[in-house]
This record gives C-alpha cells, sequence and structure tokens, in this order.
C-alpha cells in the first residue's frame, strides 16, 4: 500500500517500486515526511546507470536503483526497505564495519573485493570495486551511507583465465620447438635440370602416393605435382620456377596426397646449383614430415588469437566499468554539490531575513510622526548598525569565494600583530589570558590590512568560545616559514609569514576538522554564530597568495596558522590614517557623470550627491558615458561608475578615458567583481558597496581636489 508520498524525480522501475512501497511500516516513517536530504539521494541514485544503493540510518533501511535490482538477483525486491544487515546476512560483519565508519563520517573503498553471497539461492564467489560515502542530514551529520557497487566477477575470472590461457601458450611454444627440432627426413631428390631427369629415392615416392619403382627410373614434374592439393599446386610451380631463375635455397611447404588418399603437410628443402655463366645444374633436397609441426603451430595460433579477441574484450569491459563509475560518481558529486548549495543558500537567508527584520521594524517606527527624539535616534542607529553587519555578511561570503575586491598594502605584520593585541584582549574577556610571541626583526606582507586584522578576530573569537571563556591564547609570528601541504594541496618553499593563534581550548572533532572552513558551518548553538568567520579566513588567505591550517585534537587544543607571502622588508609602507569620522565636505558645484546600470541606485547616487553641492548628469552603461564624454570631457570634473554592468564594464570604460582623458579622475564602485578580485583596481579609486553618503562625500572631495588623482 502506497503512503502517498512523491520524490522530487523518478527513475526507471524502481522509481515506481520505491513510490508505491508502504514506507510507513518501515522505520523511516511515510515518505511525505522524508527528509528532503532523503529525497534528493534517492532521487539521484534512482537516475543512475550503475548499481547504488542507500543504507539510511543506523540500521542501514535499502533503497536502490534499477541497476542494483538486478545486481542483487533473486534477493530484488524484498531487500528494498530491508535492514542491510537482514538483507545480506552472509556478509554481515562485512556490512557492520560499513555502517560504522560511515555513520562516523568516513569513507571506504574496495577493488576486486571477493565476497561469497548467496544471490541465486546457493552460494557463489563474487568480485565487486565497493565505494562506500556518508551521506548528510540537513544538519552536516552522517545520517546513512550510500554505495557504488561495480560487480568485476567476470573481469576478475576472466584475468584468470587469460594467465592460465598465457601458462598454455608458454606450453605450448615449448612443444613447437621440440616438434621443430625433431622434423623426419622422408624422402630425397636429384633433379638434372639439363637432362631434365628427376629421380627419387623409394620413400619419396611412397609420400607423394606413386609406385616406388618410377622414382630410381625417373618422374616427370607432372606425376608429382598431380599428386599435391589442388589449392597448393600453383604455388608449388611458382616457388620451383623462382628458385631455378635465381638459384640457391628453396623452402616450401604443401600437402601431398598419399596411398591412402589422405593429405598430409610436408616441406620440400633444397637447393639449385648453377654453373659459373648462370645455367642451372642440379636441384637436389629432402622432404621433411611436418604434419605434427603445423598442428601445433595452428594450436599456438588459435591460443594466440583467444589471448587477443580476450585482452580485447577485457580492454572494454573495463573502459565500459570505468566510464559508469564515473558517471555515477559525478551524478554523487552534482547531489552533494546540490546539497551544499542549498545549506549555503538556506544559511545566507536565515541571516538575511533576521537583518531585514530589524531594517523594516525600525523604519515602520521612524514613518509614525508621534516618535520621541529620542527613539528616531534609537532606531536609526540600529538600521546603520544592521546595514553594517548586512555589508560585514556578504564580505565574509565573498571572502570566501575568493571574490572580494581587496586593497592589498604592504604593513609590519609583527608592529600589526601588537596592534590589535589590545583589540583581542577585549575581545576574549577577562579571564582568557593572552600571550604574543613577536620577533623584534620586522617581517612584511602585502595584503588587505582590514581584512587581515578581521581574520585575526575570526580566528581569536573561534578560540574564545572553544575555550568557554577561559583559558589561555598564543598568538605567535614566525617569519621565514615554508608553506606545508594542506589538505592535498602542495606546499610552497618560499618564505612565508605564519601567524598562528592556539588555544587550550575542547579542540575539534576528528569528523568536524574537515568541515570547519564551509560556510554556515558550525559546530555552536543556534543564534550563537553564522559560520562565517573561519570561511573568511580561508578566502582571504586563498586570494592573497596564501593558505590556513589548522591542528587539533579533542580536550588538546587547536592551533589556526595563517601563511601569506613575505616581502622584501624596503618595500615595506605604513598605511595612513583615513578620517571616517569626520563629516563629508560639501562640494562646489564640480559635475559629476554617473554611470550606473541599477535604476534604483542611479536615482539615488545623484541625489546624494546634489544633496553634496554637486551638479550630476547620469548614464546608465559605459558607452553611454563614453559618448556624453567625448573627446574634451564635456565639461565634466569626475566620473562615478559602477563596476559590474551589461556590455563594457567600468574597468574598461576607466582604461579607455585614461588613454583619452589623462586629467579625469575616475571613482569606481562595486560590491563584487571577479575582475576587481583576480586583477585588482588598476590604479583606479573603489568605493566598496554598500557605502554610505558620507563615505561617497569624502572620497569624492578627495578625488575631485587631485584631478590628476585616477
Amino acid at each position: 500500500m502506497s503512503d502517498g508520498g512523491t520524490l522530487p524525480i523518478g527513475g526507471g522501475e524502481m522509481g515506481a517500486i520505491v513510490c508505491a512501497y508502504d514506507w510507513a511500516s518501515t522505520p523511516l516513517g511515510p515518505l511525505a515526511a522524508w527528509p528532503q536530504s532523503l529525497k534528493s539521494t534517492v532521487g539521484t541514485l534512482l537516475l543512475s546507470p550503475v548499481p547504488i544503493v542507500l543504507l539510511w540510518s543506523e540500521d542501514g533501511i535499502m533503497i536502490y536503483n534499477d541497476a542494483y535490482s538486478v545486481f542483487a538477483g533473486g534477493r530484488h525486491p524484498r531487500l528494498l526497505g530491508s535492514k542491510v544487515r537482514e538483507g545480506w546476512p552472509e556478509v554481515a560483519d562485512f556490512n557492520d564495519n560499513v555502517m560504522r565508519t560511515g555513520l562516523a563520517g568516513g569513507t571506504l573503498s574496495y577493488k576486486d573485493q571477493e565476497l561469497t553471497l548467496y544471490r541465486p539461492g546457493r552460494p557463489e564467489q563474487a568480485w565487486m570495486n565497493l565505494d562506500y560515502s556518508p551521506v548528510l542530514d540537513e544538519g552536516g551529520r552522517p545520517a546513512g551511507v550510500i554505495a557504488i557497487v561495480i560487480e568485476t566477477t567476470d573481469r576478475v575470472l576472466a584475468l584468470r583465465q587469460l594467465e592460465e590461457s598465457q601458462a598454455a601458450a608458454r606450453v605450448n611454444a615449448d612443444r613447437i620447438q621440440i616438434a621443430l627440432s625433431a622434423g623426419a627426413i622422408i624422402g630425397t631428390w636429384f633433379w638434372d635440370l639439363p637432362a631434365d631427369r628427376f629421380t627419387v629415392d623409394e620413400a619419396f615416392a611412397r609420400s607423394f602416393g606413386l609406385d616406388p619403382t618410377l622414382g630410381r627410373v625417373g618422374l616427370s614434374l607432372e606425376q608429382v605435382i598431380a599428386t599435391v592439393h589442388p589449392d597448393d599446386r600453383q604455388g608449388l610451380v611458382e616457388a620451383i620456377d623462382a628458385v631455378i631463375a635465381r638459384g640457391g635455397a628453396y623452402a616450401h611447404q604443401y600437402r601431398v596426397r598419399r596411398a591412402d588418399q589422405k593429405y598430409y603437410w610436408i616441406e620440400a628443402n633444397g637447393r639449385v646449383d648453377r654453373a659459373p655463366d648462370g645455367t642451372p645444374l642440379s636441384f637436389p633436397g629432402v622432404l621433411i614430415d611436418v604434419e605434427d609441426r603445423r598442428a601445433v603451430e595452428a594450436e599456438r595460433d588459435r591460443a594466440i588469437m583467444m589471448l587477443r579477441t580476450l585482452n580485447d574484450t577485457l580492454e572494454q569491459r573495463v573502459a565500459d566499468r570505468t566510464g559508469e563509475l564515473m558517471q555515477a560518481e559525478e551524478a554523487l558529486r552534482q547531489s552533494q554539490k546540490m546539497e551544499a548549495v542549498g545549506q549555503l543558500t538556506g544559511g545566507v537567508a536565515h541571516d538575511f531575513n533576521n537583518l531585514l527584520t530589524i531594517i523594516r521594524s525600525s523604519v515602520d517606527f521612524l514613518r509614525r510622526p508621534d516618535l520621541p527624539e529620542a527613539r528616531k535616534e534609537r532606531y536609526l542607529d540600529a538600521v546603520s548598525d544592521t546595514v553594517d553587519r548586512a555589508a560585514k555578511l556578504t564580505g565574509q561570503l565573498l571572502a570566501f569565494a575568493r571574490r572580494q575586491a581587496l586593497k592589498p598594502e604592504v604593513f609590519n605584520v609583527g608592529e600589526r600583530l601588537l596592534g590589535v593585541a589590545e583589540m583581542l584582549d577585549t575581545v576574549t574577556t577577562a579571564r582568557i589570558r593572552l600571550v604574543t610571541d613577536v620577533p623584534d626583526a620586522p617581517c612584511f606582507v602585502k595584503a588587505d590590512l582590514s581584512q587581515f586584522e578581521t581574520a585575526l578576530v575570526n580566528m581569536a573569537v573561534n578560540a574564545r568560545d572553544a575555550m568557554a571563556g577561559e583559558g589561555t591564547l598564543t598568538v605567535r609570528l614566525v617569519s621565514g616559514a615554508a608553506l606545508p601541504p594542506i589538505r592535498g594541496h602542495a606546499g610552497s618553499g618560499g618564505a612565508f609569514a605564519a601567524v598562528s593563534l592556539s588555544d587550550t581550548g575542547s579542540g575539534i572533532a576528528p569528523d568536524h576538522l574537515g568541515r570547519i572552513f564551509e560556510p554556515f558551518f558550525t559546530t555552536k548553538d543556534v543564534g550563537k554564530g553564522t559560520g562565517l568567520g573561519l570561511s573568511q579566513v580561508f578566502g582571504f588567505a586563498k586570494q592573497s597568495g596564501g593558505d590556513v591550517d589548522v591542528e587539533s585534537a579533542p580536550e588538546c587544543g587547536t592551533t589556526f596558522t595563517l601563511y601569506l607571502p613575505e616581502i622584501a622588508a624596503e618595500a615595506g609602507a605604513e598605511p595612513g590614517d583615513d578620517p571616517a569620522d569626520l563629516p563629508a565636505p560639501l562640494g562646489a558645484g564640480q559635475r559629476v557623470l554617473v554611470v550606473e546600470d541599477n535604476i534604483e541606485v542611479g536615482r539615488f547616487a545623484t541625489q546624494i550627491l546634489e544633496d553634496f553641492g554637486y551638479r550630476t548628469a547620469w548614464a546608465t552603461n559605459a558607452e553611454e558615458a563614453l559618448r556624453t564624454l567625448g573627446d574634451d570631457g564635456g565639461g565634466f570634473d569626475v566620473v562615478f561608475s559602477d563596476v559590474v554592468m551589461p556590455g563594457m564594464g567600468g574597468i574598461a570604460m576607466a582604461k579607455v578615458l585614461r588613454d583619452r582623458l589623462p586629467d579625469m579622475p575616475v571613482l569606481l564602485a562595486s560590491g563584487y567583481s571577479h575582475v576587481l578580485a583576480q586583477e585588482g583596481t588598476h590604479g583606479f579609486e573603489l568605493l566598496h558597496k554598500p557605502y554610505s553618503a558620507e563615505q561617497l562625500g569624502r572620497i569624492l572631495s578627495r578625488v575631485t581636489a587631485n584631478p590628476r588623482r585616477r
């Protein structure tokens, strides 16, 4: 009886069977109540052309596809919905280990694993390639095990047959050599070529089924050829004519009819002697019985052709199986990728909905005409703070994706670490002892200072939470360190600044260690962390040409080490202070060309600039902006442009203007650009979205006051 559930996708006969199955009678419950992770995994495996079975929950409830039903043989369909231990009792211990490993987050892989199965009702030996991987639920925990089963019994048996055949071929080769060396002479002849007199001994005559007395008197060549197999006569005549014409050695195999009227293989070996003037004189020779030799050679040739066919078949089977396995693995990877995307988008939506709730509620109250001034200020501050939090959230996402537009600058890591240490003291609380180990010698890197400090804070917060607010946090800098191999990536022998934060906390469980840099992955309670802090560290390190490593064990603390490429000391330069807390100066009627394809952003940007005292014009794309500016700048004092636009982008337009109007300042704005992330700002001023009105006013005042600053 069906429980009325549906799957997102079907798949052949098993798709219909799974949908119609009475899952309510199993520990999984009704199909409609299945978690999305289970539905997605089942939907994927049902479409796969190779045998796949899902073992769900601790009991290993079996759900499989059409290809696996063929593999299961007589046990299909009763395997569906059964516990794997009960479904395959003869390999229960093997599957117990599979479930223990998979539910702990581990993987297993076996090649040509030999098992004894009872598929046809009797024991049979089977060999197969088995790959087991955990399947994660919505919380990121292993909830089941997926198995890809590629039976290799035919290949294993064929390989064994090939080895046996090769051994037999070696024995046959020995027999052939013995037979060739023991060939028996069964007659002789002498041919007086000038007299055309052909005489043979009795053995020769009997070999051709002729009267032995004729051999002593002399035979005609026609009498000899008459007893040769019709298919071999033409070749024999041509071989004789050829050796008489050229002289020298002669050897030819053909079949002759003996007295019992049967044909036998013989080999004629002789030599044509010639006079000094080249005239053929004599043609003596012997006959050798090669019947047995030919039989052995035929057996050898047949053996070689078995072997060749078998090898071709094996290669094709291996290629087919490999293709099927790759297809299955690709389908599994796509399923896991979609699951990861689902978790990512779900986390983003959750956090942004929280932020939007604060903004929406604050705006609703601000619209009330009777709202007291003090409460108005409070709601305005809430909106501003929430926008900052939203900007930080998108910045962390872009950092993990390595798509943020960094502002690299040269700074002394040691000095910055000591400067940040005071801030970390406030982050980690009074019961956590902060220890710094920074060498006196300067160590310079070129990276985004703001992102560097954010990465330190994120790692410190992670350490604080791991220590439950009490313990020791050690911040250490090692200059000139080599980059070790990390997460399967090769290391580097170059000089790196290694900044490590070591805590005395609870450590990280082994099954979580490989996932800690995933966005929104967190072991903290709900509401106590977004799971993006370590993602920011990972993305910043990678985008800066370095990496981040982690070492940890339960109850033994954790050490995060951030590696950044070290540069020469003479390149060092300290950044200046940005008076971010000062009000933006007003404009004096300067003309600004705003280039923005988004209608709302373009309208808002022109309004802000006009409120600051600038005169504005608005182009919705780069091509229109270039036409407006012309060859002389069109009377404009500065160009304020978005980076990502349809058609020509902002950077490409700015490069054109740098060549055409070298004195025209260009200010770029972007919240995300893969071009900026990969290639930098190309020397142009950059304003990060979301930006405030004060930020726009300050930077625009600066670039218009310095016309040659682009």
